[in-house]
Formats: C-alpha cells, sequence, structure tokens
C-alpha cells in the first residue's frame, strides 16, 4: 500500500468514532432520554447505518483500487466512496434537525449529492477493477 492509502485509511478508521457516537446519541433517543419524534428516530437510524456501512465500503474500495495499481479517474472512486459515508448521513441527520420536524427539510438534499458520489464511485472502481483485471490476463 501506498502512502496516501495508509492514511487515508488511519483517518477513516478514526471517524469511526464519530460513528460510534452516534449511536449513543440513537440509542438515547430510541430510550427517550433525547426528545425525539418518530420521523426524527428513523432518520437517526438510517444515519448511523449508512455511515457504518459505508464507511466499511469505502475501505474496501480504497484498498480494492489501491491494490489493482489502477490508475487515471479510477484513482478518484475511494474519494466518491467515502464522501458518500458523509453526505449521505448529514443528509439523514441535518433534514430533520429542530423540536418536532413533521418532514425532513432541504438538506435532505444531501443524501441525492451521496447517492451520486457513491454511484459513481462504485461505478468508476468496477469499471476500473475490470480493466486492471483484463491488462493483468494479456
Amino acid at each position: 500500500m501506498n502512502a496516501s492509502t495508509l492514511i487515508t485509511a488511519g483517518i477513516v478508521l478514526l471517524t469511526v468514532v464519530a460513528v460510534e457516537s452516534g449511536g449513543l446519541f440513537l440509542l438515547k433517543g430510541v430510550r427517550g432520554r433525547q426528545p425525539a419524534n418518530a420521523l426524527q428516530t428513523s432518520f437517526y437510524r438510517a444515519g448511523h447505518a449508512h455511515a457504518g456501512v459505508l464507511i466499511i465500503l469505502g475501505l474496501v474500495t480504497l484498498l480494492l483500487v489501491d491494490g489493482s495499481g489502477a490508475s487515471g479517474a479510477v484513482v478518484l472512486a475511494p474519494t466518491l466512496v467515502l464522501s458518500a459515508a458523509i453526505l449521505m448521513p448529514a443528509g439523514f441527520f441535518l433534514s430533520v434537525l429542530g423540536k418536532d420536524p413533521q418532514k425532513p427539510n432541504g438538506l435532505a438534499v444531501l443524501l441525492y449529492v451521496g447517492a451520486a458520489a457513491l454511484a459513481a464511485g462504485l461505478v468508476l472502481a468496477g469499471v476500473g477493477l475490470i480493466g486492471a483485471g483484463v491488462a493483468q490476463l494479456g
């Protein structure tokens, strides 16, 4: 692995502490210790779950792309996937801020931006990895 991959992976692993803190916040909400309506509770759950899953997917993408020796636009794939790990949970959490929201606010747009980043990153990684594999065959 190259130095930038190791540094990125280390930083991403440290972000799991923030996800852990979010889990504690979520637990308080579910147990009624933190005021939250049904919409907020469901969005908090979704945000927390997306954060954890997308961090893992981002790390896997980082390792696969780095290990493949791919170059060009493919090297942006892990950054896009890891960006989705920030944008989508932020959209879930920030779009239901307030005392008793009845619907998500405009910050829900972060969900769509994150989904686009995720799709782009996965397509780039998938195509790049297939290309790297085919190159190794020939």
